[in-house]
């Protein structure tokens, strides 16, 4: 796939950042499903999830150095035919949104990002150059930090700042056995009464894998839909690369 070249906007400067892996493979979560992707992870993350299952993304100083266009190389000899779009995850790509910027001005790809959504300053340099954005919304239960509420503030500024610009975007929840249904209400509502019109952004629960621990528990996914339901429009999507044993 040839793309047109574009000047960095830094004048000429090239810009590294440090990257743990480059694969392609289809989407096996929300609502780019299916999709054919070459996936980017950056290494480095502002939270520490219970869940996270790429834990060695965290470490800043793992992976390999590339610059954009070591990077756009890398990406090109993986291109297929049924190439959909970059993911742009991690860690959490959004500690290094600066690089991502230059890439896509110079290669403007199509892009999903998939974010924690905790840096809605560093969301708002990529909001004329991705086209996709997956929200990874945090529970209580998830992050151990010190104000969680402050958290969610700052993912409820993510998520106002994505429907203001239009992009095609929802909130990713995961949720855990001995998650609640009055915790996911508690997130729904309070997502709903931020943002207000509902048909702006879609909640996707995800259960956390692997998936035998919701044995005999699957009822609890229903119920945490219903409701979710109430304030959200919702969908119930499980981590399918994984039952493919794909990447």
């Amino acid at each position: 796939m040839l793309i047109p070249l574009k000047k960095p906007s830094n004048g000429g400067f090239e810009i590294k950042t440090r990257i743990s892996e480059i694969f392609s493979s289809i989407q096996g979560e929300g609502k780019l499903l299916g999709r054919r992707q070459v996936f980017v992870r950056f290494t480095g993350c502002n939270l520490n999830c219970n869940y996270c299952d790429t834990s060695l993304s965290r470490d800043p100083g793992y992976g390999e150095e590339f610059d954009i266009d070591a990077l756009y190389e890398k990406i090109n000899e993986l291109i297929t035919p049924d190439f959909h779009s970059i993911s742009f995850t991690g860690g959490e790509p959004l500690l290094h949104a600066d690089f991502i910027k230059e890439f896509l001005e110079k290669y403007p790809l199509p892009a999903l990002l998939e974010t924690n959504g905790s840096l809605p300053d560093e969301m708002a340099k990529l909001t004329e150059l991705v086209q996709y954005v997956s929200m990874d919304v945090k529970l209580p239960e998830h992050e151990a930090v010190s104000d969680w509420d402050d958290l969610m503030n700052q993912e409820i500024k993510s998520i106002k700042l994505l429907i203001k610009k239009g992009i095609n975007s929802y909130c990713k929840l995961v949720v855990q056995p001995s998650t609640t249904t009055d915790t996911v209400a508690c997130i729904a509502a309070r997502i709903r009464d931020e943002i207000q019109d509902t048909s702006k952004i879609s909640l996707v629960v995800q259960p956390v894998s692997p998936l035998e621990l919701w044995a005999g528990k699957t009822h609890k996914l229903l119920e945490i839909s219903e409701k979710a339901g109430e304030y959200l429009d919702v969908l119930t999507i499980p981590q399918v690369h994984k039952l493919l044993n794909l990447r």
